[in-house]
């Protein structure tokens, strides 16, 4: 009779990994469900857990407009991100040639900036006297009242930017693990170049773009810098109802309802995506 030896190798090398995500992301998760289904206030004498599940239904009856708003938002400044980001990849991919990673270095630069910075910057440049409205009304293109700040417009392009490396990064990985054999196999058989991006490039690079919507519609989804700084109070994101419930009122039951009802949505929306545009087999 042999004994079978159990290698507990793969286990070994997923506890960190496991302890990281148990202390960081379990046990945080934990006390925002316990939070959530509490009464009371840190003002009132502490928060009692009662399984109030009256929370979650005030936050959907509450704060339904800035779940859809926050929704919205995110989902045109992906479209524009990877509108953006297509081409750019494309052509460093595909003309870049030894000036790959010179040109993917720009991509990669604002993940050296803060954040907070960024959006400090885009401030400055939407500003109606700035660099460029100022110039536009001083050479008559646009009237003197013009303004962008404070708009759905400043917001979204904003996301759109400050999200537009997690577009590009994937769907440069993607284009370029592509076989130039088959590029040439296509011009061999005299497909012309619209004919061999429809036919090869854009599906072998799809999965590539379903990675890039998904990395930058999550965060845009529960971001609230872009909206807070870019934006006015009728433009306001879940995120911002979210921290003003934390920081401001002190709401922590209704605002973990909300927080935990964010994250329950993107999953819901998140999946929905994957089932109807999922890529697996489309280049296999």
């Amino acid at each position: 009779m042999t004994i079978r030896r159990i290698n507990l190798s793969p286990y070994l090398l997923a506890l960190p990994g496991a302890a990281w995500l148990a202390v960081f992301f379990l046990l945080p998760i934990s006390r925002q469900v316990v939070t959530s289904l509490s009464e009371g206030s840190i003002d009132d004498g502490g928060m009692n857990f009662t399984w109030h599940w009256q929370n979650y239904l005030d936050a959907a009856q509450q704060f339904a407009p800035w779940f859809i708003r926050s929704f919205e938002y995110a989902a045109i400044g992906t479209g524009l991100a990877i509108l953006i980001g297509y081409p750019l990849a494309y052509f460093i991919v595909f003309r870049g040639g030894k000036y790959r990673t010179i040109l993917l270095f720009p991509v990669i630069v604002p993940f050296l900036i803060t954040y907070l910075v960024r959006t400090v910057s885009w401030q400055a440049l939407l500003a109606d006297d700035g660099i460029i409205l100022g110039t536009m009304k001083h050479l008559g293109m646009l009237p003197d009242g013009a303004y962008v700040l404070g708009t759905t417009t400043a917001v979204v392009f904003a996301l759109a930017y400050n999200f537009l490396p997690f577009a590009v990064l994937p769907i440069y990985v993607s284009l370029d693990r592509i076989d130039p054999a088959l590029l040439r196999a296509a011009a061999d058989l005299y497909a012309n170049p619209l004919t061999t991006f429809r036919r090869i490039v854009l599906p072998l690079s799809l999965p590539g773009v379903f990675a890039g919507s998904i990395l930058t519609f999550i965060p845009a989804a529960g971001d609230f810098v872009n909206a807070m700084m870019l934006g006015s109070p009728q433009r306001q994101m879940i995120g911002n109802v979210i921290q003003s419930r934390y920081l401001v009122t002190l709401d922590y039951p209704l605002a973990a309802a909300a927080s935990l009802a964010l994250m329950f949505l993107m999953i819901v929306a998140v999946t929905l995506y994957a089932r109807l545009f999922g890529t697996e087999g489309l280049t296999g």
